[in-house]
């Protein structure tokens, strides 16, 4: 049996070089199908028209004529508030706040907990955003957008958007984080950076003049958060519990195989060592195959204390993942690794995922260095 020939079906594995589909990918299909529908429904209408009013290349129509019985005209544009579904309608959450106060931290959280996250969109976009969301085919069911006042002149439009979506039946919600001017200026100071708005002066003028700009924003937020005595652990906890619903915050696992004489992998969390294990490479007849073979695999997990080491390091795994959830974390590494990463490694490594699968757990399996040789 070749090194091919057996498939873990419970994990994904990968090469290392899969190209996700981002974010950016549903943006384009998105606008993409508003373009081929706008254009479809102005073909129709073209067609039905005995006046044959001409239309502009965004689809407006320059109707004189109102209707003879007075029945409403769809023109087919991409403004019509009643042309998307009300059951389309993705939900959405505006974020906002003090500088310092944790924004970025908030839109990290949700775009974990599967959120599609827009930073710093200027405000009068915000109806088309949540339009494209709606016309992805249920691709983008929930929207994030942060919104501060670093772009005053769009900041203005906020009041206009939030109207906006108010007669499309939008169902959104505004997240405000709020912080004392202390810990403001002692997180400024930290990173010594200075805050937008205080040009020339403090940085107590630049909160002062922030606060100003945000009040009436404030009052209409559906939930303040104050950060002030919250580190992001905590942040993270308060996000979650009103965003992540009954579910505990999903955690991801990458299990990758190596081998210590390539180098350790720079972004492993955890990493253990298979070389206590005898090595299937001084068996003549394994040598050639990988761990991902059924022979090599038997021979492995024969040895004295294989079965036992993955026993007790999955049981190690169970606990930690719990602690790792109960903080927040939400991906890790584990690296796994022996002399070339090519037999006992890759073996362990597949057993171990398994395991984190049978437990819930969204598991990647990576060989790094098994065709290096």
């Amino acid at each position: 049996m070749t090194e091919h020939e057996q498939e873990e079906p419970s994990a994904r594995r990968t090469a290392g070089d899969g190209a996700p589909r981002t974010a950016a990918d549903g943006g384009r299909s998105a606008a993409e199908s508003v373009t081929q529908r706008t254009a479809e429904t102005g073909a129709a209408h073209t067609e039905a028209r005995e006046d044959h009013v001409q239309r502009d290349t965004a689809g407006h129509a320059a109707d004189d004529a109102a209707p003879e019985d007075g029945a409403e005209v769809n023109t087919g544009t991409t403004n019509d508030k009643s042309a998307v579904a009300e059951a389309a309608i993705p939900e959405l959450v505006i974020i906002s706040g003090m500088s310092g106060a944790g924004r970025s931290t908030a839109a990290k959280c949700l775009e974990d907990l599967g959120w599609f996250v827009v930073d710093n969109l200027p405000p009068a976009l915000i109806p088309t955003m949540v339009e494209l969301g709606a016309r992805s085919q249920g691709n983008v069911a929930r929207i994030a957008v942060v919104v501060d006042v670093r772009g005053r002149r769009f900041f203005d439009n906020l009041r206009e958007s939030l109207a906006d979506l108010e007669t499309r039946h939008v169902t959104r919600r505004i997240v405000f984080l709020e912080s004392s001017d202390d810990a403001l200026v002692r997180r400024f100071e930290s990173v010594r950076r200075p805050h937008p708005l205080q040009g020339d002066g403090r940085i107590v003028d630049g909160i002062d003049a922030e606060r100003e700009l945000l009040r009436e924003l404030r009052g209409d937020a559906d939930l303040v958060i104050d950060t002030s005595s919250l580190n992001v652990h905590e942040l993270r906890a308060k996000m979650d519990a009103q965003f992540a619903g009954e579910e505990e915050p999903e955690l991801r696992a990458t299990v990758m195989s190596f081998g210590f004489k390539y180098g350790l992998p720079v972004d492993a969390d955890l990493v253990v060592d298979m070389r206590f294990l005898p090595n299937p490479h001084w068996v003549p007849e394994l040598r050639q195959y990988t761990g991902l073979n059924e022979e090599v695999a038997a021979y492995v997990f024969n040895q004295p204390g294989a079965k036992e080491f993955l026993d007790r390091y999955a049981e190690l795994l169970h606990l930690i993942q719990a602690g790792y959830r109960r903080e927040g974390k939400r991906y890790v590494t584990i690296a796994v690794g022996c002399t070339g990463g090519k037999h006992r490694s890759v073996a362990m490594s597949e057993k171990l995922a398994a395991r984190l699968v049978s437990e819930g757990v969204e598991t990647v399996v990576v060989h790094r260095d098994m065709g290096r040789e």
